[in-house]
């Protein structure tokens, strides 16, 4: 038995008579004496009352009055009302993860590929029946056309058909497309989104062309780094590491444009490939900080292979992350729809939550304002859902009839989006989560992944 197997069984056993328990959901909760920002634009309103009822943003005014039997969270004037954050490149697949993601204020997941059925079914539902804590969370069925990487493969237009509808009929919400399916299976996905199926996000496809793609009507390209490997260099052109033409970068900020995709601004996540790439120990640096006590073992596991495999590696990626950051500048200067996202915990250094504030940062230190970054952590992902998830809930606004996904924060996030990464509570769906019991939420998690650690195997 590998010890990757004998930890899983081991945390089965313990975390199955542990369960986190939810905070406690009132009908209706009452924000008084906030300043909310909205992200409907870049504008504070100040001192104002947020009512919430049943989940739902119901009012938001400086004089409105308070239902009696209201929960109230006074912000005395000194607290920030945003809307609650969203990962929409994640494969964290546990309930440890959910309170892990809700105590750093992520309310929205979009998981991207290879769910088990016990997460992709059961946990989410039990997270939208209020029976664990944890964000909203949406799934893609990942196809490929090889099983090079592992993946589930299909071949041919009626094998991705029955894919999707398949995929359609378990409840996911999108299909992701990998490195290797074929163009025809590629184009009959299409036709099944255009149809009423499953929109298409993903990877560029050697075979396709992440140019042409989104031109078929792809609607979400996975990575920033996709541009790299199957649009800024001609097929078989790229060997890792060498830098694109930047002359190229306008014309894919453009034909984004001119086809409304979505792309996803994972700089922290690349960031961090880079610092591992060639160097050895510097993995380890990631397993030393605090968050790693939040990771559960067998990802720790999981992340000192990875980290071996970059630091035998040769070369810089430091051009190519300068590039990137140029590239996704150039994207957010055209206004283009882009969305954060992770890929925790896959990517060492990627912990669970915490790298959505890394994501935050690296964007303002690529030149992204403070509003374009949060907006792409909030109001773009609700909108892509809104636009590509039929029956999808509002959400990533704080406006009447938006879900009530809320984060409270010390200070205006415009001035210092650092101060999201400290909440002083967060709200889920409508169920409030104070500071005090986030903080239990994480250290729950860091007890039970010690303890697994330390039972006898």
């Amino acid at each position: 038995m590998s010890l990757r197997r004998a930890f899983h069984i081991v945390l089965s056993s313990l975390l199955a008579a542990s369960a986190i328990v939810p905070a406690a959901h009132a009908a209706t909760v009452a924000f008084v004496r906030v300043h909310v920002l909205p992200m409907d634009s870049e504008r504070v309103l100040r001192d104002q009352t947020v009512i919430v009822e049943d989940g739902r943003i119901r009012a938001i005014g400086p004089d409105l009055r308070v239902p009696a039997d209201a929960q109230v969270i006074d912000g005395a004037g000194q607290a920030w009302l945003s809307p609650g954050l969203a990962d929409m490149h994640t494969h964290s697949d546990s309930r440890q993860d959910m309170a892990v993601y809700l105590a750093h204020g992520v309310t929205t997941l979009l998981h991207m590929g290879e769910a088990p059925t016990a997460f992709a079914v059961k946990t989410r539902a039990a997270i939208e029946r209020g029976e664990l804590p944890g964000p909203r969370v949406y799934a893609a069925f990942m196809v490929d056309g090889s099983n090079r990487y592992g993946h589930l493969a299909v071949r041919g237009a009626a094998q991705a058909r029955a894919a999707a509808e398949l995929a359609q009929a378990n409840g996911f919400d999108f299909i992701k497309v990998y490195n290797d399916l074929d163009a025809t299976a590629f184009d009959a996905l299409i036709a099944a989104g255009n149809d009423g199926g499953l929109k298409v996000i993903g990877h560029g496809l050697s075979a396709v062309g992440l140019e042409r793609q989104v031109a078929a009507g792809q609607v979400a390209v996975a990575h920033a780094e996709e541009f790299f490997y199957s649009w800024l260099f001609r097929p078989g052109d790229d060997d890792g590491i060498a830098l694109p033409d930047p002359a190229r970068i306008d014309a894919v900020v453009a034909s984004l444009k001119r086809h409304g995709t979505y792309a996803t601004a994972d700089l922290a996540t690349y960031a961090a490939v880079a610092s591992q790439w060639g160097q050895a120990g510097a993995t380890e640096a990631y397993l030393k900080q605090t968050q790693a006590g939040w990771l559960a073992p067998e990802e720790r596991l999981e992340w000192r292979r990875r980290g071996d495999a970059y630091a035998a590696r040769t070369g810089t990626l430091a051009p190519r992350l300068a590039f990137l950051q140029r590239l996704v500048a150039a994207m957010a200067a055209a206004d283009l729809p882009l969305m954060t996202g992770t890929d925790a915990p896959v990517v060492p250094g990627m912990f669970p939550g915490a790298a959505l504030h890394a994501q935050l940062a690296a964007l303002e230190a690529a030149g992204v304002s403070r509003y374009r970054a949060l907006r792409a952590a909030t109001r773009t992902p609700g909108d892509f859902i809104a636009q590509h998830r039929p029956g999808g809930d509002r959400s990533g606004r704080v406006a009447p009839g938006y879900r009530a996904d809320l984060l409270l924060s010390a200070s205006d996030p415009l001035d210092d989006l650092a101060t999201l990464a400290q909440p002083l509570g967060v709200m889920a769906q409508g169920r409030w989560y104070p500071r005090a019991r986030l903080r239990e939420l994480t250290a729950q998690v860091a007890d039970e992944y010690s303890n697994a650690c330390a039972r006898p195997r």
